[in-house]
């Protein structure tokens, strides 16, 4: 007798309707309704931005911790972050202490927003027991370059009279030294890994506050004021640290805490989902799958350049393993993802339907596409199951 099948369940939230967790069960369910005694190994994925800390901490078994950081706007509110299976791995999402969710539309302003509590945030996970962090940075409500991070590990930031400079990324004209005496030495051998998927610098047309202040409520007039007050922001960086951020690639995400991360805390920018195979252990749970599954919101030109079901299905390619991708949406070009890895992909949508009634009931939908799927794919396995026994139709010729 042969060994049972495995099969590999890797996907990434549905945005707006289903976390990768509640995604991997349902892909589960709907195997299993084909076939209860199989193997299955639930990985729900992320990409370094929201999501990432439920989806691994499922993942690995971990646990849930929750403490009180300074917001964006300088309140007290609480914030969470993830301790992975491992006992020594963290993994932090900056938008759940610095997010722009967390403003209002009317009080968005990134000359005043600051990533204090991201560096809280950090210094708990530390205190938690963490070796290594994994900081996702997608979703800022920031545009300060990190310096509320610098100043909630330790850093001085200091003006021409030696006091303190305000939060945001409008004080940052004001700096005029950086002393770190006072860093926190807690950091000492701590690594932190920042998932930062663009590679824009901290400064300029491409930079910060040219491409993402525009959505944080900067106004053209604002938009100036901060990339100015960021490139001197890198100088005194530069002078005081030792530490090039300005034109470091991906130094500009999430308003310049990318750049913040690498001078402060010596983050080391990577792209996301490699992050996030890494701290799952997908390789060693790929070794000896039949299958792999994975899927998410969308499918189309834009998901071979890195998304998450591409990543997974990179490396199941190189391990041997097909994988079969599942999304809500298949959009143009999406042609271009089986150039990546992927072997098909398919629509969870088994009919015309208005987005609101398939967001709704994506669980089903997805559940019922995994169940189909998965039996077109025993029909041409060397593990497939004897078919059930189906009468012929009434009145046909049985010697056709």
């Amino acid at each position: 007798m042969g060994r049972a099948m495995k099969v590999l369940i890797a996907p990434d939230k549905f945005k707006g309707s289903l976390s990768a967790p509640a995604a991997a069960r349902a892909i589960a369910r709907g195997i299993r309704s084909v076939s209860p005694g199989i193997e299955i190994d639930e990985a729900p994925m992320a990409d370094g931005g929201e999501g990432t800390v439920e989806a691994l901490v499922v993942a690995t078994g971990g646990s849930f911790r929750t403490v009180e950081v300074t917001g964006p706007l300088g309140e007290r509110r609480q914030a969470q972050f993830g301790l992975l299976g491992d006992g020594r791995t963290a993994v932090i999402e900056m938008a759940s202490a610095s997010g722009l969710v967390l403003v209002p539309e009317d009080r968005r302003d990134p000359r005043v927003t600051t990533t204090r509590g991201t560096g809280e945030l950090l210094l708990a996970a530390v205190d938690a027991g963490a070796q290594r962090v994994i900081l996702g940075i997608g979703g800022s409500a920031t545009n300060d370059g990190g310096a509320g991070l610098g100043q909630a590990l330790g850093f001085r930031l200091l003006d021409a009279q030696g006091a303190d400079i305000g939060p945001g990324g409008g004080a940052l004209d004001r700096l005029r030294r950086i002393d770190e005496q006072e860093r926190d030495k807690r950091l000492n051998g701590i690594e932190i890994a920042v998932a930062c998927d663009v590679d824009n610098p901290l400064c300029g047309p491409e930079g910060a506050s040219a491409i993402y202040g525009p959505q944080k409520g900067a106004t053209p007039s604002m938009v100036a004021e901060l990339d100015r007050n960021l490139a001197h922001f890198a100088q005194v960086v530069e002078h005081d640290l030792g530490r090039s951020i300005r034109d470091l690639p991906g130094a500009g995400a999430a308003g310049g805490l990318g750049g913040g991360l690498a001078a402060f805390a010596g983050g080391r920018l990577e792209p996301g989902i490699t992050l996030v195979i890494r701290a799952v252990g997908l390789v060693d749970r790929l070794q000896g799958a039949d299958l792999c599954i994975t899927g998410e919101g969308a499918i189309d030109a834009s998901s071979a350049f890195g998304k998450t079901a591409v990543g997974v299905a990179r490396l199941a390619h190189s391990l041997d393993c097909p994988t079969i991708a599942l999304a809500g949406s298949i959009g143009p070009g999406a042609a271009a993802v089986l150039d990546q890895g992927i072997t098909a992909y398919f629509s969870i949508c088994n009919r015309p339907m208005p987005l609101e009634d398939a967001m709704s009931q994506v669980d089903v939908l997805l559940e019922q596409a995994a169940a189909q799927v998965f039996r077109v794919f025993l029909a041409r396995s060397s593990y497939s199951e004897p078919l059930p026994d189906v009468p012929l139709i009434p009145g046909g010729d049985s010697d056709v």
